[in-house]
């Protein structure tokens, strides 16, 4: 199977690139600049302009859609190019595309959020038989998020909301699993393997890092918090991942002290 996989060089696209060639698939990756690989055929590609895309998608016969611009030209990116990129498949003749979508797009009112939700409708309305993947938060992000929360001394948190780490590996298993499977023209949800408190994740991040920074507790306001706080980062799909925020910190940091 020829798979075209967008987003290729973020941090889930270097977890789903190697297990693709490892297992045999004829991989092609898109790149707005020129890039080698081994066993990757990488191609230039600009889905903010829509430059490369119909040379990309020519000759495979299904699309992992990983790429995305959380910060800037999300819009222009994630759902125009979604657009550009679907309406490309479908003239191809793609048998399969698989979108990767966030836990809580249909539930957390953030505007990156509805962007997410924006192109899994284009997915879904597009004409490529489809299927898309909702995962949780990357134990990478929330560590980072931490970090930036920290930055002027104590750790800025509402304790109350909740978060379910996941392994960027395993959903790039779960990814493949679903390519694998055919489409489904539906939605998967997958997460982590339990479900934390951001106070109980801080606790123990403090602890993995050595610091001693203390916890500013906040409440986010308005429906943000509220659906934070209400689970709308997690999901009860079962299976989940098996490794821990406990296991990326000791691999991160040398360990907890709870552990």
């Amino acid at each position: 199977m020829r798979v075209l996989v967008t987003g290729a060089g973020g941090r889930l696209g270097g977890a789903v690139l190697p297990r693709l060639v490892a297992e045999g698939f004829q991989v092609r990756a898109t790149s707005r600049r020129a890039r080698t690989g081994s066993g990757v055929e990488w191609v230039v590609a600009d889905l903010a302009t829509g430059a490369g895309v119909a040379a990309a998608v020519a000759g495979v016969n299904a699309i992992l859609h990983l790429a995305s611009s959380p910060t800037r030209r999300t819009h222009e990116i994630d759902v125009l190019g979604t657009r550009r990129l679907v309406t490309a498949a479908a003239g191809a003749g793609a048998a399969h595309l698989v979108y990767i979508s966030i836990v809580g797009v249909d539930r957390v009112p953030y505007v990156y959020y509805r962007h997410k939700l924006a192109a899994e409708q284009v997915v879904a309305a597009g004409g490529v038989p489809w299927t898309v993947l909702r995962d949780t938060q990357f134990p990478q992000f929330l560590d980072e998020l931490l970090q930036t929360s920290s930055k002027l001394g104590p750790v800025i948190a509402d304790r109350a909301v909740v978060a379910q780490p996941v392994d960027p590996g395993e959903v790039a298993d779960k990814l493949i699993e679903l390519l694998r499977a055919g489409p489904r023209d539906d939605i998967v949800e997958y997460g982590g393997p339990e479900v934390l408190r951001f106070d109980d994740a801080v606790r123990t991040w403090r602890q993995a890092r050595k610091s001693r920074r203390p916890m500013l507790p906040v409440r986010f306001p308005g429906r943000l918090g509220r659906e934070l706080r209400d689970g709308g980062l997690v999901t009860e799909a079962h299976p989940t991942g098996r490794r821990t925020w406990a296991d990326y910190l000791a691999d991160t940091y040398g360990g907890t002290t709870t552990r």
